[in-house]
């Protein structure tokens, strides 16, 4: 009787792990065509220039072929309920980056609950910031003479962002409310536009970039690196101060990339997508361009990554309300 007993109350737990280990839970071909990744970002921008590098990286070592495939607007919000509702079987992921959570404090309402319709695979890589660039023709070259044209009521500055309640705006929001400059804010449809509106100098004046997207262009001369927003100076521009050599407060970081599923993947498939993710990682190509970028690979677990999330999805909506970015 006792032997019954423990059956009966044992075998729920057991049945639960029966689809776990089922051959449906992963084919053993997969993946058996094309996976599809998308980037919630116009091409051009850091999150498709990174995503890029590591659906190549990974595509080795998954042998099949993985296709990026650019679904912007909306701050992001179209290619990431493109991937919530998504059939959960391996062939579609989502590249995200912190806008994906800057999102859920922007927006009363979503299509999806970022907590319960997503799998978290890994965080790919955190940023040390941005570097703050303005055209040579404004002949500013300084955080201080920033300061002294952001403060002018005659002829205000105006930055330039990916959009509202981007990482980017809030970057400068914490650069107005920290200094007591005057920036004026105008959103761009993502930050190649915003980058192209730059150059010419008419519509914006400024705009914090991630170093990929501009590291030529200040190669060049065609923009003027004025400052990063990071805590330290960068390896890759040791000549740029950061702002808080001027602004002793100010220090901005956090921008990450990430990996994510339909949250009903099986998990079989999620660690086999884990483990080629962690070798591509390895890579010295994938590894070097994200160093170019100021990038610092990750490559944590699904676990450790949902945890992260969750303490950072906290600090998004706090930094949302900080900055007084109203609710849409």
């Amino acid at each position: 009787m006792v032997t019954i007993m423990r059956l009966l109350i044992w075998l729920p737990a057991v049945l639960s792990l029966l689809p776990l280990c089922s051959p449906a839970a992963a084919p053993a071909d997969y993946p058996s065509r094309p996976i599809r990744l998308i980037v919630p970002h116009p091409s051009g921008g850091t999150p498709d220039a990174n995503a890029r590098a590591v659906a190549k990286a990974l595509q080795e070592g998954l042998g099949q072929t993985i296709v990026v495939d650019n679904r912007a607007g909306a701050q992001g919000i179209i290619g990431a309920d493109a991937v919530a509702k998504a059939t959960p079987d391996g062939y579609t992921m989502l590249y995200a980056s912190q806008a994906f959570l800057i999102n859920a404090g922007v927006y009363r309402h979503l299509p999806y609950d970022i907590e319960k319709d997503f799998l978290p695979l890994s965080q790919i890589a955190v940023s040390d910031g941005y570097v703050i660039v303005v055209p040579p023709s404004l002949r500013i070259r300084t955080v201080r003479e920033l300061l002294e044209a952001a403060k002018s009521t005659a002829k205000p500055l105006r930055y330039g962002t990916p959009g509202i309640g981007s990482s980017q705006q809030l970057a400068a929001e914490m650069f107005n409310m920290l200094s007591g400059s005057n920036l004026q804010h105008v959103p761009y449809r993502g930050l190649s536009p915003a980058i192209i509106a730059l150059m010419g100098g008419d519509e914006v004046q400024v705009v914090f970039s991630p170093l990929t997207v501009v590291a030529q262009n200040i190669a060049t001369g065609k923009l003027q690196a004025v400052a990063i927003t990071a805590g330290a100076r960068w390896k890759s521009l040791p000549e740029v101060p950061t702002v808080s050599e001027t602004i002793a407060d100010y220090k901005f970081v956090g921008g990450w990339h990430g990996l994510f599923l339909p949250a009903a993947t099986p998990p079989a498939i999620a660690t086999r997508l884990h483990g080629e993710l962690r070798t591509a990682l390895r890579s010295k190509q994938l590894l070097d361009f994200l160093a170019t970028g100021g990038y610092t690979p990750v490559g944590s677990t699904p676990t450790e990554f949902r945890a992260f999330v969750a303490t950072d999805l906290a600090q998004w909506k706090k930094l949302t309300r900080f900055a007084k970015i109203p609710q849409q």
